[in-house]
């Protein structure tokens, strides 16, 4: 069998992953005060009708992202230049994001 050598920039890449850490970052989307929500509407009538008092109900999307990081601060840098660029629109929407280790949310 044969060997060949690994090239430096590749064993220099694989070290930079190995010593990456595993994070789950979670994005929480929600329309803006004032933005129509008919989904958060309907189900509140829905509500009422079963005999539940409420207020006021919003609907929100959340996102459970498992990424690959240096460490926490640029693992949320990553979620929330994911939200700005697709998961959210800033014209309508707000989002939350919050990253903690993936093995502390097993």
């Amino acid at each position: 069998m044969r060997y060949r050598a690994v090239p430096k920039e590749l064993l220099t890449t694989l070290a930079q992953y190995s010593t990456m850490t595993a994070y789950t970052a979670t994005v929480t989307v929600r329309l803006k005060h004032g933005v129509l929500d008919p989904e958060a509407e309907t189900t509140k009538h829905a509500l009422e009708r079963l005999g539940f008092e409420l207020s006021a109900l919003r609907s929100t999307d959340r996102f459970e992202i498992d990424l690959e990081a240096d460490d926490v601060d640029e693992a949320a840098a990553r979620a929330d230049s994911m939200a700005e660029r697709l998961l959210a629109n800033p014209t309508i929407h707000d989002y939350e994001v919050s990253v903690q280790n993936a093995d502390e949310s097993a």
